[in-house]
């Protein structure tokens, strides 16, 4: 018996798989602007009806509001209301110092004309250096645009479990945390999890493929040299090296690898399934680049991983170092090995 829908926040209801709008920012190379259009909907076509983007995310708001745009005029507007989007709200580094309440409803007001709409359906706030204090401020802000009718639900990007709780406390309404959470990364288990289900929020997770690492290309490989082709790939060898190493990636590779067998299918697909059956887990965010990418990442939906396939992928994590510190505290550190890779001002030249 699997669940193919899970409700966020009452009367509102999202697909376990969310369509991941990253790989369709201007820096990933040139886009086809009909063809991104027709792979969005071929995404709504197999049931991914909820789509992730940001602010930050050049050009991607765009192309979602022309996917809905499509939907309305070839279907109806009954049809294009089905397509929801989560969309993140990123200040960049310069500006957390003087953030202000016009800055945040600019920035709300930009997105509802890229999108299309009257509304969006998540913001998910993200905030680069707690130094600067003001975060709170700005989610409230966030709260006045729901009052407004502007936004439906509220979340958050990677806050660490400090600064959710005091979030929550200062009486933000979260429905959810968008987190980089997989096999390989397992920080949200701990305290974070035990937070979320003491004051009902839940997790939306990037990275559970580790761009590209899980999956059968890398099984048996011998292990890459650095630099690698691309960012994510670099954040991830870093991950993987604080693990334990090539060695244990491999062994945890073979583990998803024999749990894919018994399903027919592929390391990708167990490695997003098994993070559905994480506490407080409500849906996976995963890229397509076409129809057919998109038609793979929908039976995701479908796996119903046995208490053997979950022990024996459990076994192998637990062998693990366990990475250090809570959510993104390695990536905050802007001198250290993971921080110094991330870009903190991604704003100039908005589309």
């Amino acid at each position: 018996m699997t669940n193919t829908t899970f409700e966020l926040a009452p009367g509102y209801t999202i697909p376990r798989v969310i369509r991941g709008g990253w790989q369709l920012a201007g820096g990933h190379g040139e886009i086809d602007r009909s063809s991104a259009v027709d792979d969005l909907i071929a995404a709504f076509d197999v049931g991914i009806t909820t789509y992730d983007c940001a602010d930050i995310y050049t050009g991607v708001e765009a192309l979602i509001g022309a996917a809905r745009e499509k939907l309305k005029r070839e279907r109806g507007a009954a049809e294009a209301l089905r397509m929801q989007v989560h969309t993140k709200l990123v200040p960049d580094l310069d500006v957390l110092p003087v953030i202000s309440r016009d800055y945040i409803r600019g920035i709300v007001d930009q997105s509802l004309g890229r999108l299309k709409t009257d509304r969006l359906d998540l913001v998910q706030f993200h905030w680069w250096d707690y130094a600067h204090p003001r975060y709170i401020d700005a989610m409230h802000w966030l709260l006045e645009l729901k009052g407004e009718g502007k936004i439906r639900n509220i979340g958050t990007t990677n806050f660490d479990t400090e600064r959710l709780s005091a979030i929550i406390e200062s009486g933000i309404p979260l429905v959810s945390q968008q987190l980089q959470y997989s096999v390989l990364d397992q920080r949200p288990a701990g305290p974070l999890t035990a937070l979320a289900e003491e004051k009902d929020f839940r997790f939306l997770c990037y990275g559970s493929v580790a761009g590209g690492f899980l999956s059968d290309k890398w099984l048996g490989v011998a292990e890459p040299d650095m630099p690698l082709e691309n960012r994510s790939l670099v954040k991830y060898k870093l991950i993987i090296d604080d693990l334990g190493g090539w060695d244990y990636f491999q062994a945890l590779l073979a583990a998803l690898r024999a749990v894919a067998d018994r399903h027919d299918t592929d390391i990708a697909t167990i490695a997003s399934a098994f993070m559905l059956t994480r506490p407080r887990v409500a849906a996976v965010i995963v890229g397509a680049r076409n129809r057919a990418h998109a038609e793979a990442n929908a039976r995701i939906m479908e796996i119903a991983l046995t208490d053997q396939d979950i022990a024996e992928i459990e076994a192998v994590m637990a062998t693990a170092t366990p990475l250090e510190g809570d959510v993104y505290t390695l990536e905050r550190d802007r001198t250290g090995r993971h921080g110094n890779i991330m870009h903190y001002n991604l704003n100039d030249g908005r589309v």
